[in-house]
């Protein structure tokens, strides 16, 4: 089990909105920012985004590397897949696949995938199996 990730991006102010406006229908929050000074030398300042009293989803500014990194975020249902990737086109994402069945991995593997401004492939995921 992770316990968190950090993504590096390019405007932070852009992506903490565009975050904001993406996992909302998730149920994730942008629930904390932690200041770099306060932590040891070159710690990087932080915008974090969690739920249920954790945060584990960690913008930083720097240099992004896009493609190279892939988050599945845990929806509780179809219904938040879809509601999760109209927020995420509604702020400015780019689409990879629509919401949908996912056969190809399971029959009760519902997702939708898009990249977020700087490139990141994220995907909104219902696992009925884990549910």
């Amino acid at each position: 089990m992770l316990d968190h990730v950090f993504i590096s991006v390019s405007d932070i102010t852009r992506s903490v909105a565009f975050y904001e406006a993406a996992l909302a229908p998730l149920g994730i929050v942008h629930a904390h920012d932690y200041e770099g000074k306060d932590g040891p030398p070159g710690h990087p300042d932080l915008k974090g985004f969690g739920a249920n009293g954790r945060v584990f989803f960690w913008l930083r500014e720097g240099v992004v590397e896009g493609r190279s990194a892939h988050v599945g975020f845990v929806a509780k249902g179809t219904t938040q897949v879809d509601a999760a990737y109209d927020a995420a086109m509604a702020a400015g994402a780019t689409e990879i696949h629509p919401p949908g069945p996912q056969p190809h991995y399971d029959p009760r593997y519902y997702a939708a995938q898009l990249r977020d401004p700087d490139g990141y492939s994220l995907e909104f995921v219902y696992k009925e199996w884990q549910h």
